[in-house]
């Protein structure tokens, strides 16, 4: 095992309003099949390497998510960055909790103990690659090909979701149906599927809508059924703790930043890793497509299949006066399962504090790497393409700097030795009746195939321009009546 290290480069929105929107986008644009959840969106600039590193201001400007953070003296070591806005501010009577202690010696070997880049000799770190942390690890074996700043604490926004589908699947009975009601709703807001009281939805479909659609009506639904938010919130850092996730502190189950909300490159890596354990979760983040029941439940509101749903038509009223809101079909928001070969899962994330975040996992010849980026930028490209470059220079190297789940005094020697033994092969592969909004097919995902070459066109751009004006109105109109970021 060989390294090196180099530097590179010196108010709260309400659920009700964002069905809203979501409903009037998917009735002003008559291609779509359902309420639009957030997207990545397909303009992508040049990769012609990314912006100079600065020391970013506490402000929302264009600047400051455009921006690579400096990370001379390794400023992250104990908590994220300051937040730039009052999501952090503790409730009346409240403290924010203390940061997680910093141990002496830090998981995963020797050679993460900086914030530097530590990579193989001959790893070429992809130039377009602007987040302050990154990791590249294998699923199989934990072994950690290279990494940035992997042990620095930032905000994993909606990356926190695959620690409470962990939680979950341990939890409940995927079979379970679950008959929402409005309490299940209180704390909804956000990135939001589309779940509405009198709905009935299985475990399994409420994972789906957590996962591929990044719902935080999703999340605090299964939140409550496990005993609520706060008791939610033990179990996830509990089981955060149990694998050796020393640096992570989940603050809420959506992934919304609140105080004290941090975790890093090396512990989402271990955190999915176990995650990717689990049968019915590798499944539902490799599906591209997925039908989701609509509200109350009932006539016309069963979840479609996604092979052969109509256009979504918005609520319709029932002979008894009752307003159905249909089924409709969701797509993955994961955009590398569309455009790159091999591609097998992962999760988006995004807030105003985390900016940017991402997990991606592929695989290649029988190896599957999965890669974690934390605090970045959609410049000069986006975070699925940023990621896609490094699961290129991943794939090119078989050497390793270290490993997850050894070193460190709270890390139990080979603790996921046996995480996510062996390739899943297609699972979650196509259409499997479940996902986030959109139409048709939207691209194949073609595991094992030996080229990593993104695909030039986007999945928003392959489904025509009505997804792409219903997407930028969503995004325009969130903004006027949210009048937040969004958030998911």
């Amino acid at each position: 095992m060989t390294s090196t290290r180099r530097r590179l480069g010196t108010p709260t929105a309400h659920r009700a309003a964002g069905l809203a929107v979501a409903a009037l986008v998917g009735l002003a644009a008559p291609g779509l099949t359902g309420p639009v959840a957030a997207a990545e969106p397909a303009t992508v600039l040049p990769s012609s390497g990314p912006p100079p590193a600065a020391v970013l201001p506490s402000t929302t400007s264009s600047s400051y998510f455009d921006t690579p953070r400096d990370l001379s003296g390794c400023p992250y070591r104990t908590a994220p960055p300051a937040p730039v806005d009052e999501s952090e501010v503790p409730l009346p009577g409240r403290t924010s909790p203390a940061p997680p202690p910093v141990p002496e010696s830090l998981a995963g070997g020797d050679g993460l103990d900086g914030c530097e880049v530590v990579a193989p000799d001959g790893f070429d770190v992809p130039p377009a690659v602007t987040a302050s942390a990154w990791m590249i690890s294998d699923l199989d074996t934990g072994e950690i090909v290279a990494a940035r700043d992997p042990h620095g604490r930032y905000r994993p926004a909606s990356l926190i979701k695959t620690l409470l589908a962990s939680v979950a699947l341990d939890t409940l009975d995927a079979d379970r149906i679950i008959e929402v009601t409005d309490a299940d709703l209180e704390g909804a807001e956000g990135s939001l599927v589309g779940i509405g009281p009198g709905g009935k939805y299985s475990v399994d479909r409420l994972l789906r809508g957590l996962l591929m659609s990044s719902g935080n009506d999703a999340a605090v639904v299964l939140a409550h059924r496990m005993g609520g938010i706060d008791a939610t919130l033990e179990a996830m850092n509990a089981h955060a703790a149990a694998l050796g996730a020393q640096g992570t502190y989940a603050a809420s189950v959506n992934g919304l930043d609140a105080p004290g909300m941090m975790s890093s490159a090396y512990d989402m890596s271990l955190i999915f890793r176990d995650a990717m354990s689990r049968p019915e979760f590798a499944r539902i983040v490799g599906t591209e497509q997925s039908g989701f029941p609509g509200y109350p439940a009932g006539e016309g509101a069963g979840a479609p299949d996604p092979a052969a749903a109509s256009a979504y038509t918005g609520p319709t009223v029932r002979p008894d006066g009752v307003v159905v809101n249909p089924g409709f079909v969701v797509s993955n928001d994961n955009q590398l399962l569309y455009n790159y070969p091999g591609a097998i899962g992962g999760k988006t994330g995004f807030t105003d504090d985390a900016r940017h975040t991402f997990i991606g996992a592929a695989e290649r010849d029988g190896r599957r790497l999965a890669v974690v980026l934390l605090d970045g930028t959609r410049v000069p490209e986006a975070p699925w393409q940023q990621a896609a470059a490094l699961l290129d220079a991943g794939f090119a190297t078989d050497d390793s700097v270290g490993r997850l789940g050894t070193g460190g005094p709270a890390s139990p020697e080979d603790a996921t030795e046996n995480l996510a033994s062996g390739p899943l092969g297609s699972v979650g592969q196509g259409s499997v009746g479940q996902g986030s909004v959109g139409q048709g097919s939207v691209g194949q995902g073609s595991a094992g195939q030996g080229s990593a070459t993104v695909a030039g066109a986007s999945a928003l751009e392959r489904v025509g321009p009505w997804t792409a004006v219903g997407v930028a109105g969503l995004v325009v109109l969130a903004g006027a009546a949210l009048a937040v970021r969004s958030r998911r």
